[in-house]
C-alpha cells in the first residue's frame, strides 16, 4: 500500500511511526511532516518516509499530489483540514481517506454545535449558554457566579478555553475572546459551561459511522504549569491507562456517552468515520462531557499508539469502510507516558531557532521513543519550530516505571528556554 498521512506535529510522528511498522506499507508520504517524521523507515523495505512539502491546510496543493500519486489511503491527523471539508474533497475524486467529513468535523470544529448535539441527544454534560454578543454572555456567567470554562466557539489550536472562578474573571475572558479577538474569529461566538468538579479524563473511540470502538483511558495534562497551574495549552503531557476507571466503569461510561451519541448521528444522518474524542470529567453526579474533538489527541496518540497491539492501517482502513465489526482493538497491559517539551513562553510568544542536543542519547534509552512537533533542519542542527517542541514518550510494565523512563530521557535533552511539567502522571501515582 501507499499511504499519505496529513499534518506535521507530534500525534503525525506517532502516526507515522506506527504506520511504518506495518508490513502492507510500501510507500510512505507525509504533508508537511517534520524532522523526525523525514527520519523514520518502513519496516517492509527499509525506504525512508517521504516529507512534502505542502501544509496541512493547502487542500487544492494536497488534492493534486493524491491525484498524481493515488495513494491507497489518506490518513488526516489535524482538526483544520477536517473542518475544511478535505474528507468530502477527496472522497468526491474516488480518493480512499480516513477522517470525519465536514459535517462530522463540526463536532470540533464548533463547540455550539456540539453542545447542542448534547443536549437533543441526552448526553451528560454540563449546564451551558451559546452567545454572539458580550452582554448576554456576562449576563449568565454571573448566574452561575463566575464559575465558568469560556470557550471559543470555532478551533483554537486546543486553547481556546479560559477557567474563570469569579463574575470579575469570567467577564475578562468574555472580553478578551468576544472583544480582544484573542483567538480570531474562532471566538465570534462562545459557548460558557459552568465548572464542573472532578477528575478530567481523555477517552478516544475509533468509529465507522454505526459503531465504535472504544480505546483505554488516557490522561492529558492541559495546563502550562506544575500542578495544573498556569495557561491551557495545546496538551503537556499525558499517560494511559488513567486508574480511575475500572474496566467495566470504562465501559459503563461509554455506553452512557457513545451509544446516545451514535444513535444522535444515526438519526440526523452524520456519518462519522475517524476518531472522536470526548474529554469528560467524572463528577460527583458522573461522567459529563465537557467538550468533543474530531481527530485522535495531541499528546494521547503518543501514549495510545506504543501500547496498541496489531496493525494500525487495518484498524484506519476497517473505519473508513463501515467495516470495524471485522476487526478488534488489541492493547499491550504496559502503560506509558509522555512528556512534553516546549519553547520558553508556550503557550504565549516564544522564539524559534533554538538548536537541541541530546537527541541522540535519548533515543538509546530502551523503550524510549521521542516524537518531535515543532522542530526543523537548520545546517545539519536540529533546532525548535514551535511551541510544543518534543513529545518525549516511554512505556514500561507500571506507570511509575514508564514515568521514570520518560524523564530520564527528558534529562538527556536540552535547548536554551526549553520548559516542561515536572508532574505527569502524578495524580495516578498518588
Amino acid at each position: 500500500m501507499k499511504l499519505l498521512v496529513i499534518g506535521s506535529g507530534g500525534r503525525e510522528h506517532a502516526l507515522v511511526w506506527k504506520l511504518a511498522q506495518s508490513r502492507r506499507v510500501a510507500r510512505l508520504w507525509c504533508a508537511p511532516g517534520n524532522t523526525g517524521i523525514a527520519e523514520e523507515r518502513l519496516a517492509t523495505n527499509g525506504a525512508a518516509v517521504e516529507c512534502v512539502a505542502v501544509g496541512a491546510e493547502d487542500l487544492p496543493k494536497l488534492l493534486d499530489f493524491a491525484r498524481r500519486e493515488r495513494p491507497d489511503l489518506t490518513v488526516v491527523g489535524p482538526d483544520a483540514p477536517l473542518a475544511a471539508g478535505i474528507v468530502d474533497l477527496f472522497l468526491a475524486e474516488g480518493l480512499a481517506i480516513w477522517g470525519p467529513n465536514r459535517q462530522a468535523a463540526q463536532f470540533e470544529g464548533s463547540k455550539a454545535f456540539s453542545q447542542d448535539f448534547m443536549e437533543r441527544h441526552g448526553i451528560p454534560t454540563a449546564k451551558s449558554g451559546t452567545f454572539h454578543e458580550p452582554a448576554a454572555a456576562k449576563k449568565f456567567a454571573a448566574s452561575l457566579g463566575g464559575r465558568c470554562a469560556v470557550k471559543a466557539d470555532g478551533l483554537a489550536l486546543g486553547k481556546g478555553v479560559l477557567l474563570t472562578n469569579t463574575v470579575a474573571e469570567a467577564e475578562r475572558a468574555i472580553d478578551e475572546i468576544m472583544v480582544g479577538k484573542a483567538f480570531g474569529t474562532a471566538g465570534q461566538c462562545v459557548v460558557i459551561q459552568e465548572l464542573l468538579v472532578g477528575m478530567e479524563i481523555s477517552l478516544h473511540a475509533l468509529c465507522d459511522g454505526r459503531r465504535a470502538l472504544l480505546f483505554p483511558t488516557a490522561q492529558d495534562h492541559k495546563r502550562a504549569l506544575d500542578g495544573d497551574a498556569g495557561l491551557n495549552t495545546g496538551g503537556m503531557g499525558t499517560y494511559s491507562p488513567a486508574p480511575f476507571l475500572s474496566d467495566a466503569e470504562l465501559a459503563a461510561v461509554g455506553r452512557q456517552i457513545l451509544d446516545p451519541w451514535l444513535r444522535g448521528c444515526a438519526a440526523e444522518g452524520i456519518d462519522f468515520r475517524g476518531i472522536l474524542y470526548p474529554g469528560v470529567m467524572l463528577t460527583a453526579e458522573g461522567p459529563k462531557v465537557l467538550e468533543f474533538n474530531a481527530r485522535f489527541g495531541d499528546p494521547e496518540t503518543q501514549v495510545y499508539l506504543p501500547r496498541l497491539e496489531g496493525d494500525l492501517i487495518e484498524l484506519l482502513a476497517a473505519s473508513a469502510a463501515g467495516t470495524l465489526d471485522r476487526v478488534q482493538l488489541r492493547w499491550s497491559r504496559c502503560a506509558s507516558v509522555c512528556v512534553v517539551m516546549a519553547s520558553g513562553g508556550y503557550p504565549g510568544s516564544y522564539a524559534k531557532g533554538k538548536v537541541i542536543h541530546g537527541l541522540a542519547e535519548a533515543a538509546q534509552l530502551p523503550d524510549v521513543k521521542v516524537f518531535h512537533a515543532g522542530t526543523a533542519r537548520v545546517g545539519g542542527e536540529t533546532v525548535t519550530n514551535g511551541g510544543r517542541v518534543l513529545g518525549v514518550t516511554a512505556w514500561a510494565d507500571t506507570l511509575a516505571q514508564a514515568r521514570d523512563k520518560a524523564y530520564a530521557a527528558v534529562a538527556r535533552i536540552s535547548f536554551d528556554g526549553a520548559q516542561f511539567r515536572r508532574d505527569i502522571a502524578a495524580k495516578a501515582l498518588r
